[in-house]
Order: structure tokens, then sequence, then C-alpha cells
């Protein structure tokens, strides 16, 4: 048997809602040959999600069982929260801008249902000689730098796009009672990643950005003669009107009153 370099096997996931595919991808491929072990299996993405947190696997084959925005949502998750995980997506999902990003976002292969042995087999080689790589290079400056280098694009890439992604989401559900805590979780990572990333790319914290969208989306309405101030407080999401006041004073520098009668005066 094939052991890498760290005296250590390979941890494998498989996530497929069609159990015929996990048992199949379970016993055609001679993990052992690869130095790999499979250590889990899952159903559903929340289970698969659950299962990496739980086994912090080397390799994931996955399907995308949720194409375009939020299947890469996923994707770049993982690739946040585990930048050395090797990712191969087994999918049916037929469409190249998806394929495109995916790949960009750090995904080893992009396989379309059905994919023959050879496919796989490639797949997993592909992994384990680039986790090897990683291993036996770890000392070789030139060598390390390089393959630093294209990590951090795909990683700087995924932090980008769920960035990207976190702000579209705020712009669609700011009157919603919006925590962090949801928002990273639509984004499959971590409140501390998100936090992370959200102040890196916008110098910003979640609440600043969460309230400066509703502010200005309060200074839309407020140009609204036909709707009272607690209305336009409850409809941007606060539902404390005091609150309300001292953050729109905060961000404007006057109150909601006097921002109107300014606009309409």
């Amino acid at each position: 048997m094939e052991i890498n370099s760290a005296n250590k096997l390979f941890k494998v996931v498989i996530i497929d809602d069609e159990p015929i595919i996990v048992e199949g991808l379970s016993k055609v491929i001679k993990w052992d040959k690869y130095g790999c072990q499979l250590v889990g299996t899952a159903f559903d993405g929340n289970e698969g999600m659950e299962l990496i947190e739980e086994k912090n696997p080397d390799i994931v084959f996955s399907d995308i069982a949720m194409p375009g925005m939020q299947g890469l949502q996923m994707i770049a998750g993982l690739r946040v929260e585990h930048k050395d995980m090797m990712i191969t997506i087994l999918t049916g999902y037929r469409d190249f801008d998806f394929a495109q990003m995916a790949i960009k976002l750090g995904v080893c292969r992009f396989l379309l249902k059905p994919s023959n042995l050879a496919e796989l087999e490639e797949a997993v080689q592909y992994m384990v000689d680039t986790l090897k790589s990683k291993e036996n290079q770890e000392h070789a400056s030139l060598n390390t730098e390089e393959i630093s280098g294209a990590e951090e694009e795909n990683h700087g890439t995924a932090g980008s796009f769920l960035v990207k992604n976190a702000l579209e989401y705020l712009e669609e559900h700011y009157a919603e009672r919006l925590t962090l805590g949801e928002l990273a979780e639509k984004m499959y990572v971590s409140q501390w990643h998100l936090s992370k990333l959200l102040n890196r790319h916008t110098k910003k914290n979640f609440n600043e950005l969460l309230n400066e969208t509703r502010i200005c989306e309060a200074k839309k309405l407020l140009k609204d003669p036909s709707l009272r101030v607690g209305d336009v407080a409850d409809m941007v999401g606060f539902f404390d009107i005091a609150h309300f006041s001292r953050v729109f004073k905060k961000y404007t520098g006057m109150s909601a009153n006097e921002y109107r009668n300014k606009k309409l005066g």
C-alpha cells in the first residue's frame, strides 16, 4: 500500500444524494492504493457539511445538488474554511459558466455524471499528488512559494466571491431580523471567517454594513410624505424607533424628520 510522506492516510469524504453513486464511488475506487481512507459519506448538503466539520477530510467528492449561486457559495465556503482541502465536483448540472467559476474558486476537477472509472481515478491521483507535493516541498522555498501563490489566488477569489454575495444578500434581506450567524450560514462559512472577510474587503463590520444599507433605504422612503417615520423604521428592519433614530442621526448627522423636511422643503 502506498502511503504519503507523513505516514498517514489521506481522509476522504463522499457527498451525493444518490445512494447508488455513493456506494459505487466507495467500492469502485481502491482507496488504499492511493494512500487514502474513506472516513464518511453523506446524502445531502447539510449532512455533508457537518461531516466535513467533524472529519476534516483532505479530499472531498461532492455532488452540487444546488446549481447556480448556492452551489458556488458552498464551494467558496469550503475553500475559505478549508484552504488545503482537495475538492472534486461530480454533478449532472451541465453549465460551462458554472463549471468555469467552480474551477476558479479552487475545485480540482469538475466531472459530469455519468463519469467513467478512468476519470474518477485520474481525479483521485491528481488530488493525492497535489497533497503529497505540498508535504514533500514544504521546505523547498521556490516550489512552496509557487504552490502558495496559486492557493492564495484561489483562496482570495473564494473570499471575494463570498463577500460579494454576502453584500448582495444584505441588500435583499436588510428588512429582516438578520444576524451575522444567519448570514454566515447562508455563505457556508463560520461567523469568524465571514467577519474577517467582510472587514478585510470592506473595512467595516457586519453591523456597520447592515445599518448603512438600512439607512440608505430609509432615506429613500422618507421622501414619501405618506409614510410615518415609525413606518419607515419598521420597513427597513428597525423594530425600535428609538434605535432607528440614534442610528439615522449617526449616519446622516440629523434626525429623520429633519432629513425629510430638508428633502421635501
